[in-house]
């Protein structure tokens, strides 16, 4: 699908959910979903109040807090994001993609160990969230523990192939771990699949690779 015919394809959806919530504004889910097609059509103040609707019909919808709260983080407001994401764990306790979100606030606040720790969280809940793995390879490399971080993301890799964040994840983890003609394979593989991979990192591997 092009990207024109995706936008077409957005607006059509937007159109069919305003049409819904106009005609049945106690209706949770068509608020909740109407918040996440704005929020990925860049409409995010439209998605907010979607959401915040979804919320004041259902004060138990973790799933609506979840997605409000990575809408806040992604602007920057992290404490509400926080609040948002610890309100969706107290109502659904097993809930991955929140122990992520949290994960990801504490990496931001450099307590890499509090994040490392939502992390696992994350994949022992839900062993296929590829995000939890990227993330976790990520906390790992900055809390220099090389084999886990090679670890995780030669899991993120077996999950999703084609990510070409999880390939250059697993190149910088193989970096640090010195084995460096498996980190240019990755690196260049991230590279084929649309990762603008770091210039320095890039002229650091090959100077290593020339010795």
């Amino acid at each position: 699908m092009s990207g024109e015919e995706q936008r077409v394809d957005i607006a059509t959806v937007i159109a069919e959910l305003e049409k819904v919530v106009a005609e049945r504004p106690d209706n949770v889910m068509a608020h909740h979903q109407l918040g996440l097609v704005y929020r990925q059509s860049g409409q995010n103040e439209k998605a907010i109040a979607e959401l915040e609707k979804a919320i004041e019909l259902d004060d138990q919808s973790a799933e609506s807090m979840v997605n409000l709260g990575a809408i806040y983080f992604d602007q920057g407001d992290v404490d509400r994001a926080l609040a948002l994401n610890e309100k969706a764990l107290s109502i659904t306790p097993n809930m991955a993609e929140a122990h992520v979100n949290i994960g990801l606030i504490r990496q931001q606040q450099s307590r890499v160990q509090d994040a490392i720790e939502c992390y696992d969280k994350a994949v022992q809940l839900d062993p296929y969230l590829l995000t939890a793995w990227i993330n976790l390879t990520s906390a790992y490399t900055m809390n220099e523990e090389d084999d886990k971080a090679v670890e995780a993301a030669r899991q993120a890799v077996t999950l999703e192939p084609d990510s070409s964040m999880a390939r250059n994840n697993l190149a910088v983890a193989l970096y640090f771990k010195g084995d460096y003609v498996e980190s240019k394979t990755n690196m260049e593989k991230a590279r084929e699949l649309g990762y603008s991979v770091d210039p320095r990192f890039a002229e650091a591997l090959e100077q290593k690779l020339a010795g």
